[in-house]
């Protein structure tokens, strides 16, 4: 049988106007807000949700923190999101149900709410030298059905104080408590000798 050709076209808008909701449903990235751009672009309609992040506020030289990316309210079904830092020297590291893509974290599939939130935890190695980082994050808040209709995001961000080696480095050639010990004891028998001499005259 032959399908009139407006069918086929018919077809074709569907597939086509389904496709952003189902490749946004395995992540995506650019979408975390340090570029302007957020998952408001795609998915729109619905409440918008509360998105925090919790984590250390400071963190030493190549140290690493763990953080929590929390999503709350909106339509709360499902959830995902996008992870991105400003720093090229910090590296993220994804948490059970996101992977690493471009250098940004973004969800495997759609989170399901637990307890009226979403929650996705990652990993911030902060950088080998003294500076800040601003980690971008958004938080899309679903339906789930598998439309972007009806759904809402949101942004939110923090910034993280990277704090350098601050300890003195010992001089060579300085005389430290377990470097002095030598000297000490040459001049402590040095001193006995030139005792004993005197006695002795």
């Amino acid at each position: 049988m032959k399908f009139p050709s407006y069918a086929a076209a018919g077809v074709l808008s569907a597939c086509l106007l389904s496709a952003p909701a189902f490749a946004n449903s395995t992540g995506m990235t650019g979408n975390s807000g340090k570029s302007a751009a957020t998952c408001s672009s795609c998915h729109s309609g619905g409440t918008a949700p509360t998105v925090t992040l919790t984590g250390p506020s400071s963190l030493a030289a190549g140290a690493t923190g763990e953080y929590t990316l929390t999503i709350t309210g909106g339509p709360g079904l499902r959830g995902g999101m996008n992870v991105a830092v400003d720093n090229t020297a910090a590296s993220l590291e994804p948490g059970t149900g996101s992977k690493k893509q471009s250098n940004e974290l973004t969800h495997n599939a759609p989170k399901p709410a637990a307890s009226g939130a979403i929650t996705f935890n990652f990993s911030l190695v902060a950088p080998p030298s003294a500076g800040s980082v601003k980690i971008f994050a958004a938080g899309n808040s679903v339906n789930g059905d598998n439309n972007s209709t009806g759904d809402a995001a949101a942004t939110t961000s923090l910034t993280v104080n990277v704090t350098g080696n601050n300890e003195p480095q010992e001089e060579e050639g300085g005389c430290s408590s377990a470097g002095g010990a030598p000297v000490l004891a040459f001049a402590l028998t040095t001193g006995l000798a030139l005792l004993r001499r005197r006695r002795r005259s």
